[in-house]
């Protein structure tokens, strides 16, 4: 007898715009060294991406920080409004904190260092793709070290992304009630449920409810 086949790997469609052929066609080699990863379209500055984003509908979008006509930061807070599921990695030859600080701020969760993209690019694909960030060392000591002055200087800091109300949605759906369940618990409408959903599933980088659910049991809202 048999065993059955493991199922094919899904392909993750990939858009990828950089101003430089020579750069485009690097990184695609990269990218297209990988059984699932396909580049389904390429743009030579921000304005083209997006178009080829409407066009194409990739799953991850690979930009270039700084191009002619819009950049990627640009194009990046383009495409989060357009295609919020859209996962986004920015590709930088500069190793700066405002950089990568004003990505993270245009929905980006990934930052690569040309530089590095062979050591790079395919584990920070990967993590865009699991729904998780990917930071290169530098920018995590930037993140810290940005976190701890704030601290020092008397900032309020939250330590959670979610709003009070977002948690309060989130445990409902992973407990499993439906839209008007949620709505009638906290005496909203069910537009507002499905608005707070959305607002979750982009804020954390989330596809689902299932995804919802595992995160909100790590978070410690549910139990396993």
């Amino acid at each position: 007898m048999t065993e059955p086949s493991t199922p094919p790997a899904a392909t993750t469609r990939i858009l990828l715009a950089d101003d430089h052929a020579l750069v485009r066609r690097g990184v695609r080699l990269i990218l297209e060294g990988e059984p699932d990863f396909e580049v389904v379209a390429e743009a030579g500055d921000g304005a083209e991406a997006v178009q080829a984003a409407r066009t194409h509908r990739p799953d991850l979008a690979i930009l270039d920080v700084a191009m002619p006509r819009m950049t990627g930061l640009q194009a990046a807070r383009e495409l989060s409004q357009l295609q919020p599921d859209l996962r986004i990695l920015m590709l930088s030859m500069y190793d700066n904190e405002q950089y990568f600080f004003q990505a993270l701020k245009a929905g980006a969760c990934g930052y690569v260092l040309k530089s590095v993209a062979d050591r790079d690019l395919v584990e920070a694909c990967r993590a865009a793709v699991r729904g998780e960030p990917f930071l290169y060392p530098g920018a995590v000591t930037a993140l810290i070290r940005n976190f701890l002055d704030r601290v020092r200087s008397g900032e309020e800091v939250s330590d959670s992304v979610l709003t009070p109300r977002e948690e309060e949605v989130l445990k409902l759906i992973a407990e499993g009630h439906s839209s008007k369940e949620i709505a009638d618990t906290l005496f909203i409408s069910i537009k507002t449920v499905q608005r707070h959903r959305a607002n979750l599933l982009h804020k954390l980088g989330l596809r689902d409810r299932l995804e919802l659910t595992r995160y909100a049991i790590r978070a410690g809202l549910v139990e396993p």
